[in-house]
């Protein structure tokens, strides 16, 4: 005997935020790119970089926001919700691809700072900050519904923290004359961005591998399986994501043999409650299939 529940859920990601931050990263890219060329800065020419993959980054935040909303289908049963996850990963490993430039090239301007424009940085350092700013206002409410929308909240908010690192090299170059704190400014901006992404990254890998969800104990939710009267033995647990917002778990369940039909059901709908609502990780999603002490399958041989 098997039970299930069906997973209906709303728009996973809202689009139109992810739309307006799109149109306002575009826009800063265009004037950063400009302003890079015409100052000659490290800092500022990495954060248009850095804008270039928040541009990439969340178009595909945008296309993995459409693909998530489609329906369930025969050949895609859970729809497209994985779009989530790798979305997210291919916009983490862009980001690390940019940290990682702008910490090697940082170092090498450090023992070569060219001349650098300090009141166009400014200028451009101050609209990019301005227009962060703005695009983190209009992610911030979704930031946490998934890994797509938190990896797009992220990219958003490390350009941000360079648009503040131009604008204080910028400070610097005109009060001192200090040339090399643009190139402190961009390997500062690396440091931000690469934690970060390592974090994104490793979130999103283990997602894909189907790793048991953060925060989720199967050692604990066995244990409290087995204490149930009726239960025997538990093989075959298995709990993995969907997507952030999809937990999922399954089990075969061993019984005594005496268990009636109804005792069964009861049985049933104390071990949906009991992962819906006992555990840190809610899992509404979850599979039990009961099997009678004396089937012929093997109860031992598998986790």
């Amino acid at each position: 005997m098997e039970v299930g529940h069906s997973h209906v859920a709303g728009e996973a990601t809202p689009r139109n935020r992810l739309l307006i931050a799109f149109s306002i990263t575009s826009s800063v890219f265009v004037a950063e790119v400009v302003g890079s060329i015409i100052t000659g800065s490290l800092a500022l020419l990495v954060d248009a970089a850095h804008m270039l993959t928040d541009m990439v980054g969340l178009a595909m935040a945008l296309t993995a926001a459409h693909l998530m909303n489609r329906a369930a289908s025969d050949r895609h049963t859970w729809g497209l919700r994985r779009t989530e996850v790798l979305s997210a990963l291919a916009q983490a490993a862009l980001l690390l691809g940019v940290g990682i430039f702008a910490l090697v090239e940082g170092i090498r301007r450090l023992f070569a700072p060219p001349e650098i424009a300090s009141g166009s940085l400014l200028f451009f350092g101050i609209i990019g900050l301005v227009a962060n700013i703005a695009s983190l206002m209009v992610l911030l409410s979704g930031r946490k519904r998934n890994l797509n929308m938190r990896a797009a909240f992220l990219e958003v908010l490390n350009d941000a923290l360079g648009s503040v690192g131009v604008i204080a090299s910028a400070i610097l170059i005109a009060t001192l004359g200090w040339y090399r704190a643009d190139a402190v400014a961009g390997i500062l901006i690396a440091l931000l961005i690469i934690p970060r992404t390592v974090i994104l990254l490793r979130a999103s890998g283990s997602m894909l591998l189907e790793a048991t969800p953060p925060g989720l104990d199967l050692g604990e939710v066995r244990r409290h399986i087995l204490e149930l009267p009726e239960v025997v033995a538990v093989h075959d647990l298995h709990a993995s994501q969907v997507s952030a917002d999809l937990p999922t778990l399954s089990a075969h369940v061993v019984v005594d043999d005496t268990l009636s039909p109804e005792q069964s059901a009861q049985l049933l709908q104390e071990l949906q409650e009991c992962v819906a609502d006992h555990f840190p990780v809610s899992i509404e999603h979850a599979t039990f299939q009961i099997e009678p002490q004396s089937h012929p399958g093997e109860h031992t041989t598998h986790a």
